[in-house]
């Protein structure tokens, strides 16, 4: 089976090329002329790999294409750019991306970046999270940051919705108070646990959570942190 790879470049040309020079290499290439439609195609199609242009012409830029691909998948990204400057490389690596290629460059030296990213992936653990959760009636669209309880969309704050898609993603694992915070609002709160059980309180009223109907979906660890249940115990 070839292996599968989503060019994004909003130039035609660009595309064009690297579809024509990547095909010669025997892989099967996708085309996405903006952040948005990757990120679409990567929830659908599931890429291999992703070689992304790191200044597309409209929002979200490839940066920002990283890190929401960053909040679900972990399929590799190279990132293409006409900044050679260190700081757009730190940007893009810190970013979620995997490598960082400056144009112009050759299609001899980018399949071998993708041979290379592709090794190191290999041998690393295959834990990718699905771009879309289900369970009982909380249905979670990671892609789109779609939220929604028995068909009825939730309206979640930037905070509310990260802290769900962090415990989310985390299924059946423990998540202590500490990881929690340093994850959603970073290491300067990192001691301040009320604001966790405050967030807790209010994702649950917001996804109609009634013990008393066994409906619940995050659970708490006395004196440590929280867990979102597995489909297996939901079930």
């Amino acid at each position: 089976m070839k292996m599968k790879i989503l060019v994004v470049d909003d130039e035609p040309q660009i595309r064009r090329q690297l579809k024509i020079g990547l095909e010669g290499y025997g892989y099967e290439v996708l085309t996405a002329p903006n952040g948005a439609d990757a990120i679409i195609q990567t929830a659908q199609q599931k890429p291999d790999m992703l070689v992304l242009d790191i200044s597309l012409g409209s929002e979200p830029d490839g940066i920002d294409v990283c890190r929401r691909l960053r909040e679900w998948s972990k399929t590799p990204i190279i990132v293409l750019s006409v900044h050679g400057e260190d700081k757009t490389k730190v940007d893009a690596l810190h970013s979620g991306a995997d490598d960082y290629l400056t144009k112009p460059f050759s299609m001899a030296e980018l399949e071998a970046r993708i041979q290379a990213v592709l090794r190191r992936v290999a041998v690393e653990p295959s834990s990718n999270p699905q771009a879309e959760i289900h369970i009982g009636e909380l249905y979670i669209n990671l892609a789109n940051r779609v939220v929604k309880v028995a068909g009825e969309e939730v309206h979640l704050t930037p905070t509310e919705y990260d802290l769900l898609r962090l415990l989310a993603t985390h299924p059946g694992k423990v998540l202590t108070h500490r990881t929690i915070l340093m994850e959603v609002w970073g290491g300067e709160y990192s001691e301040m646990s009320h604001y966790v059980r405050v967030f807790v309180n209010q994702l649950r009223k917001k996804l109609h959570e009634n013990p008393s109907r066994n409906v619940r979906y995050i659970l708490n660890e006395p004196g440590v942190g929280y867990r979102f249940v597995s489909p297996e115990s939901a079930s």
